[in-house]
């Protein structure tokens, strides 16, 4: 569904990213192209237990936030090991090495978003603007 100031899409649940066939790395839903972004990239990540990125990677010039809701893991950044789990949040740089894998019991569910590093001016404290109309619902 799209809209003059919005577009809508059903990923569906985060169990069933593994076996969705659209994207070119299972277990990961793009949603730039899907929404329509045009400041960032977001993804849905399923890792199966025992699963892992088979590489190392970099970005050029876009930080990464990993939102982790579901499971358990580890990530790797620069050499350093951490552990990850529902509720963690991860900044990585774009010059942060990094590497993911899931070494818990069941998936691993993580949400990430891509930006360029230094590109934030405004947040919702300075860029939100309050709109003088009455909150209504149709029921």
């Amino acid at each position: 569904m799209n809209g003059t100031n919005f577009s809508v899409v059903e990923a569906g649940s985060f169990s069933g990213l593994l076996s969705m066939t659209k994207d070119p790395i299972p277990g990961k839903y793009f949603l730039k192209d899907r929404l329509g972004l045009t400041g960032m990239e977001v993804s849905l990540n399923q890792v199966p237990e025992g699963g892992a990125i088979p590489f190392y990677h970099t970005h050029r010039e876009n930080e990464e936030l990993y939102l982790f809701i579901g499971g358990r893991g580890q990530l790797q950044v620069d050499g350093q090991i951490f552990e990850v789990k529902e509720g963690t949040a991860v900044r990585v740089a774009p010059e942060g090495v990094r590497t993911l894998r899931n070494n818990g019991t069941g998936d691993l569910y993580f949400i990430v978003i891509q930006v360029q590093a230094g590109s934030l001016r405004q947040w919702v404290g300075t860029d939100g603007v309050i709109v003088d109309n009455p909150v209504t619902w149709q029921e």
